[in-house]
């Protein structure tokens, strides 16, 4: 399992977590869509920022490793935000390549991208 380097561990002054220290021993847990209705708590839409954020600013528009990369904070933000990069894409694979849609993201958080 690659480790992001420099990646924020969690949202700062929060619990979300945005990183896992070590591979779970029976595989990586798969990815789902999960579906961000407009009725969510603030704190999990500033998480749901804060994780685009850090991608963002760590990967850019380029492929990247899944990784070390919160399968529970990745979900919420996959296949939509997020997309796979490869074909075929195996979501239980810490080696799966994604990639940021950026189009559809700076829709759905324009604060990261700023204008």
């Amino acid at each position: 399992m690659m480790k992001h380097r420099g990646f924020p561990g969690r949202l700062p002054g929060t619990d979300f977590q945005f990183i896992i220290r070590r591979a779970h021993k029976d595989g990586a847990t798969k990815l789902v869509a999960r579906t961000r209705y407009p009725d969510r708590k603030p704190a999990d839409k500033r998480a749901d920022a804060g994780f685009m954020q850090a991608l963002w600013e760590h990967f850019g528009d380029a492929p990247f490793e899944r990784g070390n990369l919160d399968a529970g904070r990745l979900s919420w933000l996959f296949g939509e935000e997020v997309i796979p990069a490869e074909d075929p894409f195996d979501p239980a694979d810490y080696g799966a390549l994604l990639q940021i849609d950026v189009a559809r993201a700076r829709i759905s958080f324009p604060e990261v991208f700023g204008k």
